[in-house]
């Protein structure tokens, strides 16, 4: 996941349109299952290659996989959100979403359904989407704030969206009337800037990642305070939860990402060896690794439970806004800034070894 508040940078209606093919057939390949028992990770991943993805005019900011694992989404400065068969490089098998008015800076799939999307705009709405029919943006929700995350809860009962005012939206995707349903601000005499956000598994806690470095977590659904994790020196950008639900990792400005052990809330490791701050993390589907990536021309693949330096650097041609690990297997999705070479503009998935 990601969120980097600092690095945000602020880009007529338009209408929907799809530029999906309606007449293909393509076989699935099966996705791929990492390392044998013969084989380091080294090894495995040195064998492994990538795909680009083009479609996008400008930087992408967000990436994701739907919770089947058969489609990934991508939200840019561009305004559009496109969706995409990994295993399909040509842009004429993207489905590209319209109707932003500004930079799409985050989106999020149903943990339940894998047609559903939500998209977060700097353009102060959240869109809803059932991708099974590309033209179709089922609700439109307005938000006091230009948007910048949003989280789906693990139960798909509740949708949180933050704002760059610091304004936390819960909205129930289920009903969408009131569309909002609470609001979340720090206190005044000790408010805190707000970036990623989260629940854990069992959608007993919200997580806040903060500028001050703090990770704050709250009971939900009351959003009381149950405790403060402190374990990075500068503004703590991004989150992710171990789909073993045994850990929670953040990211920060200190260039360190911090593996927690959610029962106790006690710091297990640090990982070190990013230069600059880091925007982005993502677990694996299994929780063996953990990818993170900064401004660094490398995304950093570690062992979790190893820690130490990183068992694979995968190489980039401009800073990582987004990584996502593929819910089943070993492909990283990963986006960034426009740079000089325009190919990175385009969404990429790393992994394939066929």
């Amino acid at each position: 996941m990601t969120s980097y508040k600092s690095f945000l940078t602020l880009m007529a209606p338009v209408t929907q349109s799809s530029s999906v093919s309606s007449k293909r057939t393509s076989v699935r390949k099966p996705v791929p299952r990492g390392p044998t028992a013969e084989e380091t990770p080294k090894e495995y991943f040195n064998k492994c290659r990538t795909k680009i993805l083009m479609g996008h005019t400008k930087t992408v900011r967000t990436v994701a996989w739907n919770c089947d694992g058969r489609r990934l989404a991508s939200g840019s400065v561009d305004k559009t959100v496109r969706l995409w068969e990994a295993d399909q490089e040509d842009i004429k098998y993207s489905v590209k979403l319209l109707g932003h008015e500004e930079s799409v800076d985050q989106l999020c799939w149903s943990p339940l359904s894998p047609n559903e999307l939500a998209t977060a705009s700097t353009d102060r709405t959240v869109r809803f989407w059932d991708t099974r029919d590309s033209k179709r943006c089922t609700h439109i929700v307005s938000t006091d704030g230009e948007n910048i995350n949003i989280s789906w809860s693990w139960n798909g009962e509740m949708i949180a969206v933050g704002d760059k005012d610091d304004k936390i939206s819960f909205i129930d995707p289920r009903k969408l009337s009131p569309a909002i349903v609470k609001t979340y601000t720090e206190m005044d005499d000790y408010r805190d800037e707000i970036n990623e956000i989260s629940w854990n598994h069992d959608c007993s806690k919200f997580f806040l990642t903060t500028g001050s470095g703090a990770i704050k977590m709250l009971e939900w659904p009351s959003l009381s305070q149950v405790q403060v994790l402190k374990g990075h020196t500068a503004n703590c950008y991004c989150l992710d939860f171990d789909p073993k639900q045994r850990y929670v990792a953040t990211g920060g400005a200190d260039a360190t990402v911090t593996l927690w052990d959610i029962e106790n809330g006690v710091c297990l490791r640090t990982f070190r060896g990013l230069e600059f701050p880091v925007r982005t993390i993502s677990f694996s589907f299994d929780g063996v690794y953990l990818a993170s990536a900064s401004e660094d021309e490398y995304i950093h693949v570690s062992d979790v439970e190893k820690g130490g330096k990183p068992v694979f650097k995968i190489k980039t041609q401009a800073a990582t806004n987004s990584v996502a690990w593929h819910p089943k297997g070993y492909l990283l999705a990963y986006a960034g800034d426009a740079e000089i070479d325009k190919q990175y503009i385009g969404l990429h998935v790393f992994g394939f070894n066929d």
